[in-house]
C-alpha cells in the first residue's frame, strides 16, 4: 500500500466520480468502477479475494483500528474530512469507508452453474434480496436479462450485502443465451397444475423470476422445462417476487440436501 492521500477539497476528480457512481445506476458502466459503501460490503470484498483499487475513509473513521486495518487491504488510501466524505454517499447517514473496485463487465456464462435467472425485474431490493438468497441457497450464478435493474447499482449492492461477492453475475443478457444453460430452466405460475412442495426438482436447475407487474416473458416461460405453482393459503398472488424466489430457492436447496422439513 503506498503512502495514504489527504483530500480536502469537494472538486478533487477522485470524489467528483465517486458522487457519479453514487448518483447513477448505471454509472459503473460508463466509469468500469464501482463503489462499494460501508465496512460490511467492504469487509465482504475484501474477503473475496478481489483487487480493491481505492479505499475512501473518513478522518474520524480512519481513526478507528478496525476500520484503518480494512482501508489498508487497498492498494491506493485517501483520508477526507468527514463532512466531505458525507457528500459521496446514498444514505441518509453515510459509513465511513468505501471502496472502488473495478467493474467486472458483463459476465461469461458458466453452462452448468446452479443458476438464478432475472427477467427484467425492476425494483432495486428486490434484485439485490434475490441475490442474497441465491448465495444463501447454493446457487452460484446470476443471470441478469436485459431490463433488469444494473446489478452493480449502489441499491442493489446494499440489499445484496455482499452476496455479489460469491456468485457469478452476467448482465445485460439477451434470453437466446439462455439456450447454453445446460441444467433445466423452472419458473412459477399461479396457474400452473403442479405444485412446488409436491415437485421432485432437479438440481442443478436455473430458476427464472419475472418482472414485478408482467411476470416472466412469454419467450422466456417458453424455455422452461417446468412451471410450478406455490401454495398459498392465505390468498393467491400474495407474495412479492422477491419472496417467491426465497421459498422456490430453499425448496430447492431442501431437497438437494435431504432435509425433511
Amino acid at each position: 500500500m503506498a503512502e495514504p492521500k489527504r483530500i480536502s477539497s469537494r472538486d478533487n476528480p477522485l470524489l467528483v466520480r465517486l458522487r457519479k457512481l453514487a448518483a447513477d445506476p448505471a454509472a459503473y458502466r460508463k466509469l468500469g468502477q464501482v463503489w462499494i459503501e460501508g465496512e460490511h460490503l467492504c469487509a465482504a470484498c475484501a474477503a473475496s479475494g478481489r483487487p480493491v483499487a481505492q479505499a475512501v475513509i473518513g478522518e474520524t473513521a480512519w481513526q478507528t483500528k478496525a476500520l484503518r486495518e480494512l482501508a489498508v487491504r487497498a492498494a491506493d488510501v485517501t483520508i477526507v474530512p468527514d463532512n466531505v466524505f458525507a457528500t459521496l454517499g446514498t444514505l441518509g447517514s453515510p459509513p465511513p469507508l468505501g471502496f472502488v473496485v473495478a467493474w467486472p463487465g458483463e459476465g461469461t456464462l458458466q453452462p452448468d452453474a446452479p443458476s438464478v435467472v432475472l427477467d427484467r425485474l425492476q425494483d432495486a431490493g428486490n434484485v439485490g434480496t434475490i441475490l442474497r438468497s441465491a448465495a444463501a441457497f447454493g446457487f452460484r450464478q446470476v443471470i441478469a436479462l436485459k431490463g433488469t435493474a444494473a446489478l452493480w447499482s449502489p441499491k442493489v449492492l446494499r440489499a445484496g450485502m455482499g452476496a455479489h461477492f460469491g456468485l457469478n453475475l452476467l448482465e445485460g443478457v439477451d434470453d437466446d443465451r439462455l439456450a447454453a444453460l445446460t441444467p433445466p430452466l423452472l419458473a412459477t405460475s399461479s396457474h400452473a397444475s403442479e405444485s412446488l412442495p409436491l415437485a421432485a426438482l432437479p438440481w442443478p436447475c436455473a430458476w427464472v423470476f419475472g418482472h414485478e407487474g408482467q411476470g416472466v416473458a412469454d419467450g422466456v416461460l417458453a424455455r422452461c422445462a417446468r412451471t410450478l405453482r406455490i401454495p398459498q393459503p392465505g390468498g393467491e398472488e400474495s407474495l412479492n417476487v422477491a419472496a417467491a424466489a426465497a421459498v422456490c430457492l430453499y425448496e430447492s436447496s431442501r431437497q438437494r440436501l435431504g432435509v425433511s422439513t
